[in-house]
């Protein structure tokens, strides 16, 4: 059975105090805490099998190579990949997309062809491209958002025509937490022949992910925001496409042979694994998926979706005093709630929170056009994972009733001048 509870109890850090309060975690959309199991995994490799990966034939080396090629059959098992060929460690989803960008895009755009790419996209998903249409004299298009949060699915058949060469868009909004319909952009895309890019750093580790069915090009994700290590990231890809596919970065073992006049790249997927890798980094990955994948990333969903059906009933107690923005259907989100207080700076907000021991995002979040989009020059994010509970949602909604009654008091001793940042 799920039990919060019980999973609590394998994140040490769960248990610490912050201004006196026992520490209620909710920024999971920017990173997630890491369960004792990935700490100890990443340690023991490091404590018995560490070295360098294929680059010798003595024991440590053989053994850390083959750990960190089970990571890739692990991760590949865990979206449904193909092969674990497809599979390309990276740092993060921001280099995951980049790679793309500068290995796809920058060979095969030519002047006139359009990019498209959505109001609700991350800056990692948006500005890569952007650089790169400046670059070639592409051409920058956007899919608009409904005023509820939800891509203007009707208005996709005129953005995307015959010159559209790439499409990128979020599995999921990290600030509305809207889950789109990637099937509906995948099918209207591959008509003109658009290579399809989907960003799944908010997607993958809250919503069970299958590259066959999504039916895109290529999928990005971090492993920070999935119980997993920083420095870690995925980039999967369609085989055929990442055989045509130029190295962004390269280097040592990407290549078979090197002359002073010729190179022969690597197979698959070391060509785009240059230099040596986050191997330590990997082997905490593959424990994280492991972990998610022992719970189940069904019941993660599950869980996920009944925190935010209890958050928005709770928030309409103060809908005189709170907005809130996106979906109201909680099946159609992720674990995000992003909100403002009137009158309040959200900055000022997640500062109070934080004297009460809550953890929030306050700010754009890396996501500027959105908010201009919605009339908003910043919003509180709580977003939540799989050790979230109830009762720390009832905590959090009666921290925010004691913040709005000494309104007036917060606005003077938290100004929100101080508290800079996006």
């Amino acid at each position: 059975m799920f039990d919060p509870e019980e999973i609590r109890r394998d994140f040490p850090i769960l248990e610490r105090t912050v201004n006196g309060r026992r520490i209620v975690y909710f920024d999971n959309a920017a990173s997630t805490q890491k369960p004792v199991q990935v700490l100890r995994a990443m340690e023991e490799f490091m404590k018995k099998h560490y070295a360098n990966v294929h680059r010798g034939l003595h024991t440590l080396s053989q053994e850390a190579s083959q750990k960190y090629e089970e990571a890739h059959e692990i991760v590949a098992k865990f979206i449904s990949a193909y092969s674990w060929r497809e599979v390309i460690f990276v740092s993060n989803t921001t280099e995951a997309i980049n790679t793309i960008a500068y290995g796809w895009g920058l060979w095969n755009l030519r002047e006139g062809d359009e990019i498209v790419v959505t109001i609700m996209d991350h800056h990692s998903n948006m500005l890569p491209w952007r650089l790169i249409a400046n670059l070639k004299g592409a051409r920058v298009k956007y899919i608009d958002i409904t005023n509820d949060g939800y891509l203007q699915y009707e208005k996709i058949g005129e953005i995307i025509t015959e010159k559209t060469r790439i499409v990128a868009f979020p599995l999921a909004s990290n600030v509305l937490g809207t889950i789109n319909d990637a099937r509906k952009i995948t099918k209207v895309a591959h008509e003109v022949g658009a290579i399809v890019v989907a960003d799944g750093a908010q997607s993958v580790p809250h919503v069970p992910t299958n590259v066959r069915e999504l039916e895109v090009d290529f999928l990005a994700f971090s492993g920070h925001k999935m119980l997993g290590p920083t420095g870690i990231g995925v980039l999967w890809g369609r085989e055929d496409v990442l055989e045509e596919m130029k190295p962004f970065k390269v280097g040592g073992d990407t290549i078979k042979d090197v002359t002073l006049n010729t190179v022969v790249w690597h197979d698959l997927p070391w060509r785009f694994e240059a230099g040596t890798p986050n191997i330590v980094e990997a082997v905490g990955l593959a424990e994280a998926i492991n972990y998610i994948t022992r719970i189940g990333i069904e019941n993660i969903r599950e869980h996920e979706v009944e925190l935010v059906a209890y958050t928005l009933k709770r928030l309409e107690e103060l809908s005189d005093e709170v907005e809130y923005y996106g979906p109201r259907n909680p099946q159609h989100k992720t674990g995000v709630i992003a909100f403002n207080i009137k009158e309040l700076n959200h900055h000022t907000v997640g500062a109070s929170l934080d004297l009460f021991g809550i953890a929030v995002r306050t700010g754009m979040h890396c996501a500027h056009p959105l908010h201009y989009r919605l009339g908003l020059k910043g919003t509180v994010r709580a977003s939540y994972y799989l050790y979230n509970t109830f009762e720390e949602i009832d905590y959090f909604i009666d921290s925010l009733e004691k913040i709005i009654m000494l309104k007036e008091k917060f606005k003077k001793e938290i100004p929100a001048e101080v508290c800079t940042g996006t």
